[in-house]
């Protein structure tokens, strides 16, 4: 019996040795730079929100975060990636876009939206609009759709892919003004504007990534998506009668499988960044609402959404064949 006894201490001792350097490293987390995947082009609105973001987080975190981009398969290249090569230690995470819960239903992935991440922190959401050159015929919204009945699939709009919410907004509001347009995506935002101003497209859907451009009179605002106007004026696609509104909430994960203590860590530093002062200004300049959920709230609002996507692809007619 003493025999028995001394192994089973012995390995007793030998679990606690082998969990001990786990419990430390989430004990002393972070002790070296994050990073953080952009999965959109350098350059646009997200790519811009993020590394002002990642920068004022740094400074709660107490460690740098490096923003990577890695653009493609509708903002899902970057986060698919990570969840299936990154450890689980809290030092790569990445951006989820909305796409994450419409792709599923287009396309045959190899990546689960509620399984294969885990859920930080939820930030917040775009205000999305449709603009073209100053030059363009269209000076409103309604000479754009009256265009579109009278030529068929001729009016070229470019996006940041398919199955984004710039793509599926402007999908739906054809669908409910009777006219079909021509889709053009591109990987994201910057792509996106390079191919209005070439004048290779007539319009563009996105998020604020054209601001400036509107700013300085290069684009025209025609309609935006929130439940009210943003502050360059447009009206929006509800005032025109056109029941659509999006914000296309998104936040931060990780791959699955986070010891729970670093989530905390993270989430923590996330919201007191989310709150800075500074970082309220850039939600500001890009007039992007304000979307807190917390770990929690935030996985049970992606599982729900996921269920929810399913009616719009179906009703759009997206579904996979």
């Amino acid at each position: 019996m003493p025999a028995l006894v001394s192994r089973i201490v012995l390995a007793a001792l030998a679990c606690v040795a082998t969990l001990l350097p786990a419990a430390t490293q989430a004990q002393d987390f972070p002790t070296r730079p994050l990073t953080l995947i952009c999965p959109w082009p350098a350059g646009g609105s997200t790519d811009t929100h993020l590394r002002q973001f990642a920068k004022i987080a740094a400074k709660h975190l107490g460690q740098p975060i490096v923003v990577e981009n890695k653009p493609g398969f509708g903002g899902m290249l970057g986060p698919s990636q990570m969840a299936a090569n990154a450890k689980p230690d809290g030092y790569t995470l990445s951006q989820l876009p909305y796409g994450a819960y419409r792709l599923p239903y287009m396309q045959k992935v190899d990546w689960d939206p509620i399984k294969d991440f885990t859920y930080i922190i939820g930030l917040t959401g775009y205000t999305f609009g449709i603009v073209v050159k100053k030059d363009s015929p269209f000076q409103t919204f309604n000479d754009f759709l009256a265009y579109a009945k009278a030529n068929p699939g001729k009016l070229s709009y470019s996006s940041t892919g398919n199955g984004t919410s710039p793509h599926l907004l402007v999908e739906e509001v054809a669908a409910k003004a009777g006219v079909q347009l021509l889709h053009i995506p591109y990987k994201g935002n910057a792509d996106s504007t390079q191919a209005l101003m070439g004048g290779h497209v007539m319009a563009q859907s996105d998020a604020t990534g054209w601001a400036r451009f509107v700013e300085s009179g290069e684009f025209r605002l025609l309609v935006t998506f929130g439940e009210q106007r943003a502050k360059w004026g447009a009206p929006t696609a509800k005032e025109l009668g056109l029941d659509v509104v999006s914000i296309s909430p998104y936040g931060i994960v990780g791959p699955k499988g986070m010891d729970p203590k670093i989530v905390k860590t993270l989430h923590d530093a996330f919201k007191k960044t989310l709150d800075d002062p500074e970082h309220l200004a850039v939600l500001k300049q890009f007039d992007q609402v304000y979307w807190y959920k917390n770990s929690e709230d935030y996985a049970k609002w992606a599982a729900e959404t996921l269920v929810g996507e399913k009616a719009t692809i179906e009703r759009l007619g997206l579904q996979a064949k």
